[in-house]
């Protein structure tokens, strides 16, 4: 019991004041009253025993899990229909040479020099957590998602569930697993495949979910000899549907991006076609040139076609122009992204927002980063880094929490305020001397102000029946 007291504290601390544990032993437990609070003697919290509440913890990770999403789940009246998986990665400080889950990938973070792991995590339409996995840090995420389907299964069932994921966790090997046992899914596709459904942009046939979205649902044929005559091929025979989705502001970012790199190669390929006809320049090295300028601004790169001669003194010319059918279909694909899905009684907006919804997955990923700071990693071992991410799990169940009681309340939906706006409440304690020398001591805490009283009251929260004092 003790040390799931410990847990306790390790877990709350997370949520109020992000640090280590030896900075939760010596400032957060002593200015804060959570020893108070929970019954623990403050002299009890220590670096040592937490570390051991950690190791203790981590065992119980499934059971925890599981218990957490049947109690949610009543406690807000949750549904589980929709599932949404995305993969991030957090970076770790030192070696980590013991650790084999620490590698160097892809990172998120941007620190490419940093080892680090990778977390799929699995959330549900409200973005309430279900449970995580952790992977070795050079793990692609297209090979996560057979993993992560299994134990999500194996550890809530299998149900009608439909799997939200984007183009990163895409490939045909993927979507044959999904449906080798009857399992839905919305995912994403790479923006190469637009080019088979050109034809479908260039129809005045969309639907309009509100100002500047548009989109409407289409039919891959079979083979090229099939002719794109949808009503023909039911998705019931195991066609696949594909929504089309058009963003007016993502066009027009996409556009901008586009413009500002070919207009970057254009002003290089004239800079470096005149050098070339003033100098005698190798052209093995021109081409590396060129080949670095296109690597370096590819979302225009397409635009381009540059060749590279060499004249009768072995000196280079460059030859280039634009290629107007490339920039045709930029200017048409700008904004648009297609999705594949298996479901077939939902209507293209419908399955249009349960994509969106991704942004739920998204957002765990930033509240970690950010409000729980799970990043870096300063812990070595394995089984401690696994109990650092489940601590940081655990804080983030309790954000959600908090969060769905404010929208319950009708106070938003922003954990962080609410937190902030109670922590200003101040419990201590009033020493009277006496002449008899025995000291007269007594516990006091503020007098909620008329805002905090208001978001208690809304919050169904009661503070302890202790003395109240005006500070």
């Amino acid at each position: 019991m003790a040390l799931c007291l410990m847990a306790l504290v390790l877990v709350i601390a997370r949520l109020c004041e992000p640090s280590s544990e030896l900075s939760i032993a010596e400032n957060f437990s002593r200015k804060t009253a959570v020893c108070d609070l929970l019954g623990v003697p403050e002299e009890k919290v220590y670096d040592n025993r937490l570390y051991r509440a950690l190791d203790t913890l981590l065992p119980h990770k499934q059971k925890l899990e599981v218990l957490l999403k049947e109690k949610l789940g009543v406690l807000f009246e949750l549904e589980y229909d929709l599932l949404l998986y995305d993969v991030t990665s957090t970076y770790f400080e030192g070696e980590a040479k013991a650790n084999p889950l620490a590698q160097r990938g892809y990172s998120r973070d941007k620190r490419g020099d940093c080892k680090q792991v990778c977390i799929g995590l699995v959330v549900s339409r409200c973005g309430m957590p279900l449970g995580y996995e952790v992977f070795a840090g050079n793990r692609t995420d297209v090979t996560t998602l057979q993993e992560i389907v299994e134990t999500m299964e194996a550890r809530y069932g299998k149900s009608n569930r439909i799997w939200v994921m984007d183009r990163g966790m895409v490939s045909e090997d993927n979507i044959e697993f999904l449906r080798k046992e009857g399992r839905r899914y919305i995912v994403g596709t790479p923006k190469s495949m637009l080019k088979e459904f050109e034809a479908e942009l260039l129809k005045d046939d969309w639907n309009s979910i509100r100002d500047g979205l548009e989109v409407k649902l289409c039919f891959r044929p079979r083979n090229d000899d099939e002719v794109a005559d949808a009503d023909k091929d039911s998705v019931e025979q195991g066609k696949e549907t594909f929504i089309l989705c058009r963003s007016r502001d993502r066009s027009h970012t996409e556009e901008a991006i586009v413009q500002r790199f070919e207009q970057k190669i254009e002003e290089r390929l004239v800079s470096m076609t005149v050098r070339c006809e003033k100098q005698k320049r190798d052209p093995m090295k021109v081409e590396r040139d060129i080949g670095r300028l296109l690597g370096k601004n590819t979302r225009a790169a397409k635009l381009f076609e540059v060749t590279v001669k060499k004249t009768k003194d072995g000196s280079a010319r460059i030859q280039w122009k634009k290629i107007e059918a490339a920039r045709d279909w930029a200017t048409l694909s700008a904004g648009c992204y297609l999705l594949r899905s298996n479901v077939t009684d939902w209507s293209d907006k419908e399955m249009w927002k349960a994509y969106i919804q991704l942004t739920e997955a998204e957002a765990a990923f930033c509240i970690h980063k950010s409000d729980l700071k799970i990043r870096p990693i300063w812990h070595q071992k394995e089984d401690r880094v696994l109990a650092h991410i489940f601590v940081c799990f655990l804080a983030y169940v309790l954000w959600k929490t908090l969060g769905q009681m404010c929208e319950r309340a009708g106070l938003g939906s922003e954990p962080r305020r609410i937190l902030d706006e109670l922590g200003e409440l101040r419990m201590m304690d009033v020493i009277l001397p006496t002449r008899t020398g025995i000291e007269i001591r007594t516990r006091c805490l503020s007098k909620p102000t008329d805002h905090q009283q208001i978001l208690l009251d809304r919050l169904k929260l009661r503070l302890p029946k202790i003395n109240q004092t005006e500070m």
